[in-house]
């Protein structure tokens, strides 16, 4: 329950400040890519993300895998990018161009946010 708490309130925090630095705006992210260990707590973490900016959250921008391959540890983000990529995931894919974001929230209370462009 803790590493949840921890994770709601800092992968959000991590995720804002990554793309603040980046000069990107929050409307021009095309996809979020977050660790697949738990599909509730990644939809918090992304609701919270965008109410730092209060917007509201756009639809198919978070794809999950979690549900149909689990939780397969440090692969689950570029085993989503790949299947996003690859067209495999219905309602997600990415241009030359996008903006993205990945993050990943660990046991070890270790959160990660790197903003890429496609």
């Amino acid at each position: 329950r803790k590493i949840y708490e921890f994770a709601l309130i800092q992968v959000p925090r991590a995720m804002k400040d990554c793309l603040d630095a980046s000069g990107y705006g929050i409307h021009e992210v095309k996809k979020l890519f977050l660790h697949q260990a738990n599909e509730k707590m990644d939809e918090a973490i992304i609701e919270r993300f965008y109410k730092l900016y209060k917007a509201e959250v756009p639809k198919n921008i978070m794809p999950m895998s979690i549900g149909k391959l689990g939780n397969s540890s440090i692969a689950t983000i570029p085993t989503l990018l790949d299947l996003v990529k690859s067209n495999k995931l219905e309602g997600h894919s990415l241009n030359k161009g996008d903006v993205i974001i990945f993050a990943s929230v660990g046991a070890g209370m270790h959160v990660n946010a790197i903003v890429y462009k496609y």
